[in-house]
């Protein structure tokens, strides 16, 4: 399986990242302990939303989607 997922700053509740993982605890786990560069100024994160594919090419797709401006619209509407 793979995930796409979008967290939300704990302390920064306009900040969201997404992401693609194939084990989401750990995922969340690394990014909580300020080991992903990206978003470690931006530290706690809470999971907002995921979504699970058994295809990984449907899964980087959306992932790539989500981070269009068309996709920041989607999830901000939908997700």
């Amino acid at each position: 399986m793979k995930y796409v997922y979008i967290l939300r700053g704990i302390n920064f509740p306009d900040r969201y990242y997404t992401g693609i993982t194939d084990n989401l605890k750990m995922r969340l786990d690394r990014h909580n302990a300020q080991q992903v560069p990206h978003t470690s100024k931006y530290a706690p994160w809470e999971l907002k939303t995921y979504v699970a594919f058994s295809d990984e090419k449907k899964a980087i797709a959306f992932e790539q989607y989500l981070k269009t401006a068309s996709g920041r619209a989607f999830a901000k509407k939908r997700l």
